[in-house]
């Protein structure tokens, strides 16, 4: 009897110590964690995952983004930035706000200006349009906008057309050196040789206008300036009228803010601003010493010549004999 209980017992907790053995002992939760360590590299790949872990054994939750509204303010603020630098350095917009450049301009058009240019010491060209401050209040008694505070700020940072009211535009002309001149009705000419102006000038005007205010006139533009004119001849207050002031209707170089190269609004208008083929031609002033030189180089070699002759036949009877 003691045999079969011993047995009994012995058959009856034999299997009751088998969870003791480690494959049988493992709840279900340690194996889901035991597969994943295998899935990343057996038990090593487990633990590194462990370590990657936070502290908690939680996987670490990613960085959400920033709100939109939040980065507003910073967006707004960068792109004011870039803004105000485009405008200062590199392009502004104006707004034309007179007739006096028609065809080529017309009132309400909004031009873009190269101000980058001028940074580099490129001064104006002859047939450029310019963008200039006004040089001694040729603007005086001229109604000028009222912008509101809005419009000025916009304007300031370059997001609208300029609101400063004291800025005109003009086709350059002449520049330092140059004479220009014009004789009854035209043609207007630039060191003696005659513009052909019928690309630009408004049509129906003569290229001079036949009056005693200034329309008839021979100027030489000096060192820093550049003589200015509207291409609406008859509509415009440009150097011709102005030579009473301090500058004789000359622009000083330094009051120019860029050229206008391209016009932007209304999409309608949209066009270049190039130089007219006019003022391809060699208008360059000669200056007189090189003049004289060239008079002078013919001169010398004649004379220079004959000496040479004379000395060939000073010599020739010598040698003979």
């Amino acid at each position: 009897m003691g045999d079969l209980a011993v047995g009994a017992r012995s058959g009856h907790e034999g299997p009751e110590e088998r969870p003791e053995r480690p494959e049988e002992s493992v709840p279900p939760a340690v194996e889901d964690d035991v597969t994943a360590g295998s899935d990343n590299g057996g038990d090593s790949g487990g633990d590194g995952g462990r370590d990657a872990r936070d502290g908690d054994g939680a996987a670490p939750q990613p960085k959400k983004p920033r709100s939109f509204w939040k980065e507003l303010p910073l967006l707004i603020g960068i792109a004011l930035v870039l803004a105000l630098l485009i405008k200062t350095f590199l392009v502004q917009a104006f707004s034309i706000p007179s007739d006096s450049m028609q065809n080529t301009l017309q009132q309400g058009d909004r031009v873009l200006v190269d101000k980058l240019t001028p940074w580099f010491g490129s001064e104006p060209e002859r047939g450029e349009v310019v963008v200039f401050h006004d040089p001694d209040k040729w603007l005086a008694g001229e109604p000028t906008p009222n912008p509101n505070a809005i419009q000025k700020g916009l304007s300031w940072i370059g997001l609208m057309p300029s609101a400063e009211e004291k800025d005109l535009i003009k086709r350059v002309i002449g520049v330092a050196g140059d004479t220009v001149e014009c004789k009854g009705t035209g043609p207007l000419k630039v060191n003696g040789k005659a513009l052909n102006e019928t690309s630009y000038v408004y049509p129906g005007n003569t290229p001079c206008t036949v009056d005693d205010l200034g329309g008839q006139f021979k100027v030489k533009v000096p060192e820093g300036k550049i003589w200015v004119m509207g291409d609406h001849r008859q509509n415009s207050l440009d150097s011709r009228y102005h030579q009473q002031d301090k500058y004789k209707g000359f622009v000083p170089v330094d009051n120019v803010v860029g050229r206008a190269v391209v016009v932007a609004w209304p999409p309608t208008r949209w066009s270049t601003l190039p130089v007219p083929d006019t003022f391809d031609q060699n208008l360059s002033a000669a200056a007189p010493g090189a003049l004289g030189l060239a008079g002078a180089v013919p001169l010398v070699l004649w004379r220079r010549r004959r000496l040479a002759v004379g000395n060939a036949r000073v010599s020739g009877p010598g040698t003979a004999g």
